[in-house]
């Protein structure tokens, strides 16, 4: 099988990895890819939001499957070219899309599915953003309708901080906010795959939004995560599928927007029960990372049996009893601002310790070295039978690696791992 991956990132770092190990696929490209992910790889530039590129490419590379990463150029419609060109695609349509392209329409088919979620108000203008933030009280919880790359939303007790995310917010050409009620209790997220009319459920897992440790500092794309959950209610999982996967499937189907690819479910244990926080259209970073280091069934054919309907005929996927923690490291500075361009050591060294991987997420080749060139920059992943075990593996990798002013939370998996 040939496969075509689109993006740049650790996640797509993580799916190449997966499929470089499946005995199924002979051959892997990538667009336009990564220094990681041109180990593994055949890289190829394009822009990754041209479809009409995008399809082209997979085209003239003669490809059995293209499969779309991150959730702008799904946004964009990339899945909707590639299928168009008669080629299978991993990634739902731009249309099915919105459910993360739009933070209020996915409020409008949660409301429509009967799917728990917080309550919310959707403004247009600063006077409706205030009337929001009123009616529903701190903490304030203030949304980016539209794509942020996990840094459109602020939770906050201060109501002018509030106010002035809104503000920003509104300013952007057709300016949007949801304001919803806070929710309270741990996060999870689940990835549920979809063929548009059947749902898999993946393993649950936790990621760590907040910059640093303790949960403090401003919201970033994901400084780390882990799987399993040993505190997890045993039923999450099969809750999920039934109370927010399968209807929210079902509302699409109904709409003739068939959502087929990977729904994430971002998900709040409230005391109240299970909320949704948000849907995403694609698998999450970093929780990709620690979700297919567990995967033991060969992934080419799972992801296509999602591109050509055939999920009903998947037999059930199988899992490693391993733990995985990846941890991120970040570059200076970030999230607000994020330094590029420094050469980064020892990942060789990292990538070669037992039971642990290095994924690519901002980095260039620069005349052969390896140096900086985004915010979060590398995602070090460690494997054990335990949290524990595979913890102390991830750390030791981030230990071996040097980035000037880099940055990374010492605290991933710890709670958990204590037991």
């Amino acid at each position: 099988m040939k496969i075509l991956v689109v993006g740049t990132g650790a996640r797509e770092h993580a799916l190449v990895r997966a499929l470089s190990l499946d005995p199924a696929v002979d051959e892997l490209h990538a667009a336009p890819g990564n220094p990681g992910i041109g180990g593994l790889a055949t890289l190829h530039t394009v822009n990754p939001l041209d479809g009409r590129e995008v399809a082209e490419l997979a085209t003239d590379l003669g490809v059995d499957l293209v499969v779309v990463g991150p959730e702008a150029p799904l946004v964009a419609g990339v899945a909707d070219a590639v299928s168009a060109a008669g080629i299978a695609v991993f990634g739902p349509s731009g249309e099915a899309a919105r459910l993360e392209g739009s933070k209020a329409f996915a409020k409008e088919i949660m409301a429509a599915a009967g799917v728990p979620t917080a309550e919310p108000r959707v403004a247009t203008t600063i006077v409706e953003a205030e009337q929001a933030l009123d009616e529903l009280g701190a903490p304030y919880v203030v949304k980016d309708d539209g794509l942020a790359a996990g840094k459109g939303v602020v939770v906050t007790d201060d109501r002018h901080v509030a106010l002035e995310h809104a503000r920003t917010c509104l300013l952007k050409p057709g300016g949007r906010v949801v304001v919803e009620e806070f929710l309270d209790g741990p996060e999870v997220s689940l990835f549920v795959l979809s063929d548009g009319t059947d749902v898999v459920p993946l393993v649950p897992a936790q990621d760590f939004k907040r910059a640093l440790d303790g949960d403090e500092g401003p919201n970033t794309g994901g400084m780390g995560a882990y799987s399993p959950l040993p505190w997890a209610p045993a039923d999450l999982v099969d809750e999920v599928v039934e109370r927010v996967a399968r209807p929210t499937i079902a509302e699409m189907a109904r709409r003739g927007t068939p959502f087929a690819g990977v729904l994430y479910c971002g998900l709040a244990l409230t005391s109240a029960g299970v909320r949704v926080v948000e849907f995403n259209a694609r698998f999450g970073d970093p929780e990709t990372q620690v979700v297919l280091a567990r995967l033991a069934t060969p992934l080419a054919g799972v992801l296509m049996a999602v591109a050509q309907g055939r999920l009903s005929e998947l037999a059930p996927l199988e899992w490693r009893d391993d733990a995985a923690v990846t941890v991120v490291v970040a570059s200076e500075g970030y999230p607000t601002s994020s330094r590029t361009g420094d050469p980064i050591v020892g990942i060789v060294q990292a990538d070669a310790l037992d039971s642990v991987h290095v994924l690519h997420a901002g980095t260039a080749d620069r005349d052969g070295v390896v140096v900086s060139d985004g915010g979060r920059v590398l995602s070090v992943v460690g494997t054990g039978a335990d949290l524990a075990a595979a913890r102390e593996r991830a750390y030791a990798g981030v230990g071996l690696i040097g980035l000037v002013g880099s940055q990374h939370r010492t605290d991933i998996a710890l709670e958990a791992s204590r037991g």
